[in-house]
């Protein structure tokens, strides 16, 4: 059960691995529609990290419970580890490229906001 739950966890951290490369390229490219396409995805995709991480400590306790020595799991836990490594390098890089994007539209915001006179959008009634 350990090693299956270790290679599910390890399919879906490669998922969005590859969910992430796609980002850079379309930030990129400027193609936001794919970008908020894959959001939902890549959410659903955390969350059952999240929830087979719970999964994977409650076997190992058990193992350890029934006197299995976990270390047998190394070699696999380490595996998950390294993808996870590569995720959050992965993370950082999208997050180096999405920061100043956003810090420029911020800037654009307020530039054009201040030019309204304190309001980018004119209300008459």
């Amino acid at each position: 059960m350990v090693e299956e739950l270790v290679d599910t966890m390890i399919d879906i951290v490669q998922k969005l691995q590859g969910s992430i490369l796609a980002d850079i390229e379309d930030v990129k490219k400027a193609n936001h529609e794919k970008l908020l396409s894959r959001n939902d995805e890549k959410q659903e995709n955390m969350q059952k990290i999240v929830e087979l991480k719970q999964k994977l400590n409650q076997e190992l306790v058990s193992e350890m419970k029934n006197g299995v020595d976990v270390n047998i799991y190394r070699s696999k836990v380490d595996k998950l580890e390294e993808e996870l490594k590569k995720l959050y390098t992965l993370n950082g890089r999208l997050a180096a490229i999405v920061l100043p994007v956003r810090q420029m539209y911020r800037e654009i915001v307020e530039d054009l906001t201040e030019m309204s006179g304190g309001s980018l959008i004119d209300v008459r009634a």
